[in-house]
């Protein structure tokens, strides 16, 4: 009998089974190949002392970052991406690079650093699946990592200010919304009628983009200009998440 396989993430709100862009693509992967997660919801019980989720922990291995992750589960023959030729599998790494380079920054930007967001909605939905009293630190620490996460990739020279990079990195992310949107077309995944990884990875960093109710919404209005893509959304959430979602 295989080991279990646990995954400690994030959990939801806003109709979504997670908020957390990258606990969002391990849990939409593992459905996509049909990998038997327990899925282990963050509340205030929790003994972790850092944000570094999402962890998939088995009998014999404790594997932590999304594709580490999905990398595992392809050794554990759970592989969403079988059907896909040669040419597909390296598009998919060039959209996923993609959107870790222009998309991203933003979402970052909208959860952790544009402040009303991060006071009124970010930081209280966090601390409140955070044991006290690290629960009064560790939203803090994670805004740091998130904006420090957005100066590495974009504050080279002449983006040194905030205001500048934050100018840049929304350029960036409707830019990329724009070429996804136009990739994906009439579809109803990436590459044809099967979900892959990357259907896991747009998936992950677009619902909650789209589904969190923000008082700042620059991106999630440019989001929902792109109906494809919010269609995208709702199918991947009505098709595979519909008995498991979290309250909003």
């Amino acid at each position: 009998m295989a080991a279990p396989l646990e995954l400690s993430c994030w959990g939801g709100g806003w109709g979504l089974p997670s908020v957390h862009s990258e606990s969002l693509v391990v849990m939409a992967y593992a459905k996509f190949s049909g990998a038997p997660l327990k899925v282990n919801v963050i509340d205030n019980t929790w003994r972790g002392s850092r944000g570094d989720v999402p962890i998939l922990t088995t009998e014999d291995n404790i594997v932590s970052q999304p594709a580490k992750i999905l990398n595992f589960l392809r050794k554990q023959k759970y592989n969403a991406d079988y059907e896909l030729s040669a040419k597909q599998g390296a598009d998919t790494l060039a959209y996923i690079a993609l959107i870790e380079e222009k998309l991203l920054p933003a979402v970052l930007h909208t959860f952790w650093v544009e402040s009303d967001n991060y006071f009124t909605v970010t930081k209280p939905w966090f601390a409140s699946r955070i044991p006290f009293p690290l629960s009064l630190i560790l939203p803090g620490r994670m805004s740091k990592g998130a904006l420090n996460r957005i100066l590495l990739t974009r504050g080279e020279p002449p983006l040194y200010h905030l205001r500048e990079v934050e100018a840049q990195i929304y350029r960036d992310a409707k830019e990329c919304l724009n070429l996804l949107s136009n990739r994906l077309g009439t579809s109803q995944f990436f590459f044809g009628d099967t979900p892959s990884t990357l259907d896991a990875y747009v998936f992950g960093f677009l619902a909650p983009l789209y589904k969190v109710r923000f008082p700042k919404v620059q991106l999630q209005e440019h989001l929902k200009q792109l109906s494809n893509l919010c269609r995208f959304c709702d199918d991947i959430l009505n098709s595979y998440f519909r008995l498991s979602l979290g309250d909003g």
